[in-house]
């Protein structure tokens, strides 16, 4: 069986050490800090089922909040665009910026943008994209794609940071502190804030009783993007919508706990519509592209509960596998276990079944998401789903039939157990095996622990029979 792309770029990804010091840096103060903003909110569990509950009721009235949002979208003046896939969302937003005559367009940070290929999109059409998010920036001058769902730079160390603002930025002055590096960006940036046609944004929440978008953001670049143009072009999954201000205020408290440990984001802001009479600054024209992209085919394939996702990253910044690999391992939009759920719709089960593979299912990712996502139970699904249609490669299927024949028959399953610990006891060295023949995938960069001389089983029944 040869290596799959998922296990050529695990692979690859295990082999960098710069990597897993940006990973370390990144996860482990988010963990830290996420940690203590729970610990410091005693409503926090009774918060998170009132976040589920808000998210289930919507997901099983979605064709009314839908309606509701639009009615009242367009009584606010914006327009209102529905996207059935990917490519009808990027026809529709390269439509609205040539028809607007755009030359150049900013962009704040979304995931849906980079789900539906945007960039490349735009790029396709002529359009220059200036991204001014600072980590998406810095991954545009990079040529990469996000690596994390809130972090999208987490894949770079700041001195590969300063590498790259001393190649592309005019002023790069000295980059030995992050504050000097920030500010190099803010100057870069300013002019082509003030110089865009089209300013195009995500949503983090739509608001289905006043028809307003609702964005959060810690550095204010959403503001400047949506703001000056002539034209800003919102484009959402249409799993956004909350039924009011009150409940995306009740779900807000825990995204923003869960993706930065923080209280509140420093600018969280609501849009409404185009420009009116008075008002003093604000786009003549709003849109907002509604996109489904397999959401609704979700409501029937046993995956509704997903669409409950806030996009806060906790489960990243814990899944023990994404820690140690990082997000361009798994070689869609979305990583870690919320990817490892979402990437099989998008780009179909046979293209991205090792994902859902690759998982120890040891359930943390579903104790720290804000809104309770099964998503072990998910992953367990979609492993079952490729079983039955066959997905699976041949020797794995063989290899389980017999793991599956040995455990039936406890006497040759004692018997295997009994001639592979002293076998394995022989590589060992300092308590740890560091080569082993066919543990190559396991023992290439990490060891494994050396058994201890009994079995699980063995050292079960000695402890029954002394006590």
């Amino acid at each position: 069986m040869t290596a799959s792309a998922f296990t050529l770029r695990a692979d690859r990804a295990l082999a960098d050490p710069q990597l897993k010091l940006a990973i370390d840096r990144t996860t482990g103060t988010a963990r830290t800090k996420r940690a203590a903003a729970v610990a410091a909110w005693p409503e926090f569990a009774a918060a998170r089922m009132l976040g589920k509950d808000i998210k289930d009721h919507v997901i099983a009235h979605l064709g009314h909040y839908l309606a509701e949002f639009e009615r009242n979208a367009i009584a606010s003046g914006a327009k209102v665009h529905w996207a059935r896939n990917a490519g009808e969302a990027c026809e529709i937003v390269v439509s609205i910026c040539r028809e607007a005559g755009a030359r150049s367009v900013t962009r704040a940070k979304s995931m849906l943008g980079e789900e539906i290929g945007l960039p490349h999109a735009l790029a396709d059409a002529g359009i220059e994209r200036v991204e001014t998010d600072l980590a998406e920036h810095i991954i545009q001058l990079a040529g990469d794609p996000p690596s994390h769902i809130v972090w999208p730079a987490l894949h770079k160390t700041r001195e590969q940071v300063g590498e790259l603002f001393r190649a592309h930025h005019r002023d790069p002055g000295a980059m030995a502190t992050v504050e000097a590096m920030v500010a190099s960006a803010r100057r870069h940036l300013r002019g082509r804030f003030m110089a865009a046609d089209v300013g195009i944004s995500g949503a983090n929440f739509l608001i289905a009783d006043s028809g307003a978008v609702c964005t959060v953001t810690n550095e204010g670049n959403a503001e400047l993007t949506t703001t000056p143009p002539r034209v800003h072009i919102v484009t959402a999954g249409i799993e956004k919508l909350v039924p009011s201000t009150a409940h995306a205020m009740s779900l807000l408290r825990l995204l923003v706990r869960s993706a930065t440990g923080a209280e509140l984001t420093q600018y969280t802001t609501f849009h409404r519509g185009p420009k009116r009479a008075g008002d003093p600054d604000g786009p003549d024209e709003f849109h907002i592209v509604l996109v489904d992209n397999g959401r609704t085919r979700m409501l029937t394939d046993g995956l509704a509960e997903m669409l409950r996702c806030l996009r806060c990253g906790a489960c990243l910044n814990h899944c023990v596998v994404f820690r140690q690999i990082g997000g361009h391992a798994y070689g869609g939009t979305y990583p870690g276990p919320m990817g490892a759920v979402l990437t099989p719709v998008l780009d179909g089960l046979p293209q991205s079944q090792d994902l859902p593979r690759a998982c120890t299912l040891n359930g943390q990712c579903q104790e720290v998401c804000p809104v309770a996502i099964p998503l072990p139970t998910l992953l367990r699904g979609w492993r079952d789903r490729s079983w039955r249609e066959g997905l699976e490669p041949a020797s794995v299927r063989g290899f389980l039939g017999a793991w599956r024949f040995m455990v039936l028959h406890p006497a040759l399953y004692r018997l295997a157990t009994a001639l592979a610990l002293p076998a394995m006891r022989l590589f060992g060295r300092g308590g740890w095996i560091g080569w082993m023949p066919l543990a190559g995938g396991w023992t290439r960069h990490r060891d494994l622990p050396q058994p201890s001389g009994r079995s699980f089983m063995a050292q079960t029944r000695n402890r029954r029979a002394s006590s």
